[in-house]
């Protein structure tokens, strides 16, 4: 018996209700981080302040913390998420820099795709052999790899070996065409300027590598271990009994189903990636999110932005949070076992 398409709606909608208490929890935690940092400011400066600051520090942190957390509520809505020391708005910032990480993110996990989910297929066709035990260690590689060290070698080594670019997103500093998505590639694509879509994406290569390739075990292991409960079902022996080639049993038949599990961890990863690009992108200077959260903490002898790096906070567990949420939903549709309910 079919699933009913109205089910899924619901499925969704409950999903949705279910993330409100997880922002809701981010929220009041980057509240009383907030007001105990602005209370404590306050306190710092009462010996020397005038009566009329004592009085305005008084009148603002001086009411009740509901009536603070709802004001603080309303302005983050309102898009007002504070300044940095120089008296920048955060907000505008955030989301010039955003767009830059998510392209990153996206690409990264388009390579953890196309390589890390083959690799997961060849490990489980070849267990237990040489072909397994090199995949094992091309993985294991990369989780033993600190963030900043992958980054360092690419930038340095290889990407100079290579002849590629490792920094900025273009070889210009201003392209002559619109930004109307501020990701490299895909403006260079509408602007239909190809020479600007080759450097775009030999700017890109790099640090979407280095995100991939530390991220690559999860993909890989997923995908083999998934594999390697598909691969003696009946379905897929029949399938070799029919006498087809290896390739359209593996890639066509047993990997189909060994994807559900490998596709909905992909889906939470996406979420953890955005953690990455801090360090990344900081060493291909890199224009994202991940770079600004570096200035805001003092990276670089950079003067500290806290409000900036509490939107940041925000930013990322809202990603986190899309993610898992992206990633229940295509478990639902891709397993037929889950129930739309």
């Amino acid at each position: 018996m079919g699933r009913n398409p109205g089910d899924l709606v619901l499925f969704i909608g409950k999903r949705l209700l279910q993330l409100i208490p997880v922002l809701l929890g981010v929220i009041v935690l980057t509240f009383v981080c907030t007001h105990l940092k602005l209370v404590g400011l306050c306190n710092a400066v009462y010996p020397h302040a005038s009566p009329e600051v004592i009085n305005a520090c008084n009148a603002k942190y001086g009411a009740p913390l509901l009536t603070q957390f709802v004001q603080y509520i309303t302005t983050l809505f309102q898009g007002n998420w504070g300044a940095s020391p120089l008296g920048t708005p955060v907000y505008p910032a955030i989301a010039a820099d955003l767009p830059a990480t998510i392209e990153l993110v996206l690409a990264a996990l388009f390579l953890m795709i196309v390589i890390g989910i083959p690799l997961g297929v060849i490990a489980a066709q070849y267990s237990g052999r040489w072909a397994d035990h090199l995949v094992r260690i091309f993985y294991l590689s990369g989780w033993a790899t600190p963030t900043y060290l992958g980054a360092v070698i690419a930038a340095v080594f290889i990407g100079p070996a290579l002849g590629l670019p490792s920094g900025g997103e273009y070889s210009t500093v201003v392209p002559p065409f619109p930004q109307y998505t501020h990701m490299s590639v895909v403006d260079a694509i509408i602007a239909l300027n190809f020479p600007y879509t080759i450097d775009a994406l030999e700017h890109l290569i790099l640090p979407a590598s280095v995100l991939a390739f530390i991220n690559m075990g999860i993909a890989t292991r997923m995908t083999r271990a998934s594999m390697l409960e598909v691969l003696p079902l009946d379905y897929v022996r029949s399938a070799r009994m029919k006498g087809l080639g290896e390739f359209w049993v593996m890639y066509k038949h047993a990997l189909r189903n060994a994807l559900i599990t490998t596709t909905t961890v992909l889906g939470v990863t996406a979420g953890g990636l955005l953690a990455g690009t801090v360090v990344v992108e900081e060493v291909f200077d890199w224009p994202g999110i991940g770079q600004y959260a570096y200035d805001a903490v003092g990276g670089g002898g950079s003067t500290a932005n806290f409000d900036g790096a509490i939107a940041v906070v925000i930013i990322f567990a809202i990603g986190v949070v899309v993610a898992n949420l992206i990633a229940d939903i295509m478990y639902g549709v891709l397993d037929p076992r889950v129930e739309w309910r």
